[in-house]
């Protein structure tokens, strides 16, 4: 059974995983920035207010969260999540070259090292180091974000993008259409990209990063 502690605990744990605080949380889908502030989750003589399902379902869909994620962060609050599990890492730069990943953007090969993270739905989960000042302010020199290559991509996630002529690049997705991909830097001293979708070999998401 879910505590009131679990579900919300598992609402700031989904903010933090996709780098927003709950309030921005709630804007990215479309709900009142102030659904899931600390002072909505009680009332004033002490009752217990709990999130409704439309809310934590807008969250998970604006996110591109599986509901057994979300899940496993109740879980980790209550202490019985499964142990990390080790997934893939290498650095941003070396991930341009060949051999690391097949035509759909999951990782083959050797020369991987390893990182410990905790249980994902996805089994081809991997890490990237990043490495200079592109990815500030958001990421900085050493952070490891991790990216899923099997999660869905919407419009404003965070994306490690790989081009045909081996380019590696993490940005933000802004558009797709059927002729091109729109991306916006995460750094502003950096410019924003537009190709053609038949340069691009793949984009996965960013799903998690160490700060």
């Amino acid at each position: 059974m879910l505590s009131h502690r679990q579900i919300w605990q598992a609402i700031d744990a989904l903010a933090h995983r996709h780098a927003l605080t709950p309030s921005g949380l709630a804007k990215r889908a479309g709900l009142d920035p102030t659904t899931f502030n600390k002072s909505k989750r009680q009332t004033a003589d002490g009752r217990l207010r709990w999130p409704n399902t439309e809310s934590i379902s807008k969250i998970l869909a604006a996110t591109g969260t599986s509901i057994e994620d979300f899940m496993a962060f109740t879980r980790d609050v209550a202490g019985d999540l499964a142990p990390p599990r080790p997934v893939p890492l290498i650095g941003l730069a070396q991930a341009g070259h060949g051999g690391f990943f097949d035509d759909g953007g999951f990782p083959v090969g050797s020369g991987w090292d390893e990182v410990e993270f905790p249980a994902v739905s996805d089994a081809h989960a991997y890490a990237l180091e990043v490495s200079g000042d592109s990815m500030l302010p958001l990421y900085r020199d050493g952070d490891v974000v991790i990216v899923s290559p099997a999660a869905s991509v919407r419009r404003g996630d965070r994306v490690i993008v790989k081009t045909r002529e081996g380019e590696v690049m993490a940005k933000i997705l802004a558009r797709r259409s059927a002729r091109v991909v729109e991306l916006h830097s995460i750094n502003p001293a950096h410019e924003h990209r537009i190709l053609p979708l038949s340069d691009v070999e793949w984009i996965a998401r960013i799903i998690w990063a160490s700060q």
